[in-house]
């Protein structure tokens, strides 16, 4: 086939973010220089996420069977390079005391944001195999890179095997459905699936969903979840929470509601993902609440805001359409990076561990009263509190639960309602530690100057986008209408 100038237009943030991992392995060969490598990827990510604006002038198109091109991969695509700057730039600040190779961490985030970009616009199940598992094999070195400490091995293992799992299982899921219908693309193959819905045909798909539901930690597929969000270095758990997770969601919603509408009013699939949805939002903010560790209850709360989203694809297409999905993201995005952000501010990679337990968060607020500040601003969102992003987020899946013409819509409204309830109390009781008596000295604190670093500046940023978003919401209204190019009309 012929490649033309405005295919490769609309590939560029992919070529641009490709061309980035392989200047980094080049200049890492040359010489080792921190700095010098991290001046590279910020660079080179920066001129990606630019280069979304060019692309959008040449789509919508399909650039080869696998790949299309048009506002709703770019918007996901612009949120997911965007994501990954953001973690590029708390690393910065994080991995500056590490002893060992230190250079490698911006190589292996450059290409987990490639194979996030790949799923973004991933119109084949081949391109959204491949782009998973340019993600995921990233993630293993990634959350393994603080090698000296225990738990970053076992979190490693940990989602090396069980990722693994998943994917064999999500590439048997995707064989059984070719078998049926001999074709990869998923505009092909969704058409037939409501008409076509054989034993096999249901196996197959149920497989795949599985896979993905893993990715997304939704429950029963969640426990790894925590233990890889403790384990890993925070910056790779704000990568981990936003554009990992953001670039399987948008295929997922690619397939179930874009292309594969059909799958959706199959009664078993349906039913399974109420069932799997009511099920995130309960069990993650149940398990939540006898948590001691910051990390680990940002890892429960993001089972449960998935929990969430998967109710708004079940209920919410036919009253939001995707700019729906694209909304509750882009505030879970900017919230999630501004808590891990606070997390990455106090933490160190040479230490022991990161600045993760409660009693390290202890007296913030008499120590370093704005980045205290920050952080209760980022738990109010996650909560839903009015007057921030959250409150939108949840006012989104709250009217397309009530709206929904179902039983199970009453369902999860009421496991919504519940969720809420008890997460507001965990949000609660990690704000109360914030402006508790201090308790004596402190093994973790921030640097006095935070906010004149980088990495400062951009959690500062964050938690200005959380309130503001939350007070003049008509700004994101306006940003995820972009993503209605492809909605459900």
């Amino acid at each position: 086939m012929t490649f033309t100038v405005q295919q490769f237009q609309a590939l560029l943030p992919l070529v641009i973010t490709c061309a980035t991992s392989v200047l980094v392995m080049l200049s890492i060969a040359w010489r080792r220089h921190h700095a010098f490598n991290t001046l590279v990827c910020m660079l080179g990510l920066n001129a990606a996420l630019v280069s979304v604006y060019f692309a959008a002038q040449v789509g919508p198109q399909a650039v080869t069977p696998l790949f299309i091109v048009d506002g709703y991969s770019l918007f996901f695509t612009g949120l997911i390079l965007a994501a990954g700057l953001a973690s590029v730039t708390l690393i910065n600040t994080y991995i500056d005391s590490f002893k060992y190779n230190r250079e490698e961490m911006y190589l292996l985030m450059t290409i987990a944001t490639a194979g996030g970009i790949v799923m973004a616009s991933a119109h084949h199940f081949a391109s959204l195999f491949i782009g998973l598992e340019l993600l995921s094999v990233s993630l293993f070195g990634l959350v393994g890179y603080s090698f000296h400490r225990p738990r970053a091995l076992e979190a490693a293992i940990k989602y090396l095997v069980l990722s693994a799992t998943a994917s064999a299982v999500l590439l048997f899921g995707i064989a059984l459905i070719y078998s049926q219908f001999g074709s990869l693309a998923f505009s092909e193959i969704g058409p037939q699936l409501h008409e076509d819905a054989r034993p096999i045909v249901l196996i197959g798909l149920a497989m795949l969903l599985i896979g993905l539901a893993f990715k997304l930690s939704l429950a029963p597929f969640h426990l790894w979840t925590p233990d890889v969000y403790e384990g890993a270095p925070a910056p790779v758990g704000a990568f981990l929470a936003t554009a990992a997770k953001v670039a399987v969601f948008a295929v997922t919603v690619r397939f179930l509601l874009l292309e594969a509408i059909g799958a959706l009013q199959i009664p078993a699939i349906f039913h399974t993902l109420a069932a799997i949805a009511i099920a995130s939002i309960l069990v993650g903010n149940l398990l939540a609440l006898r948590q001691n560790n910051i990390k680990r209850i940002l890892g429960y709360s993001s089972i449960a805001h998935f929990g969430y989203l998967l109710v708004l694809l079940l209920t919410g297409g036919p009253v939001f359409g995707v700019e729906g999905f694209a909304a509750y993201l882009t505030i879970y995005v900017v919230t999630s990076l501004s808590s891990f952000g606070v997390v990455t501010l106090m933490s160190k990679c040479g230490q022991d561990r990161d600045a993760d337990q409660l009693h390290d968060l202890r007296g913030l607020f008499w120590r370093r009263p704005y980045l205290a500040t920050l952080m209760t601003v980022s738990l109010l969102s996650l909560g839903g509190i009015p007057l921030t992003a959250g409150f939108i987020g949840k006012f989104y899946v709250i009217v397309a639960a009530m709206t929904f013409q179902s039983s199970w819509g009453w369902a999860m409204l009421a496991a919504i309602v519940a969720g809420s309830a008890v997460g507001i109390y965990f949000y609660l009781r990690v704000m109360v530690n914030l402006y508790l008596a201090k308790p004596g000295m402190h093994k973790f604190e921030a640097q006095l100057g935070w906010g004149q670093h980088t990495s400062g500046l951009m959690v500062l940023c964050a938690s200005a986008l959380v309130v503001y978003i939350g007070v003049y919401p008509e700004t994101l209204m306006q940003l995820v209408q972009i993503a209605k190019a492809a909605g459900v009309q």
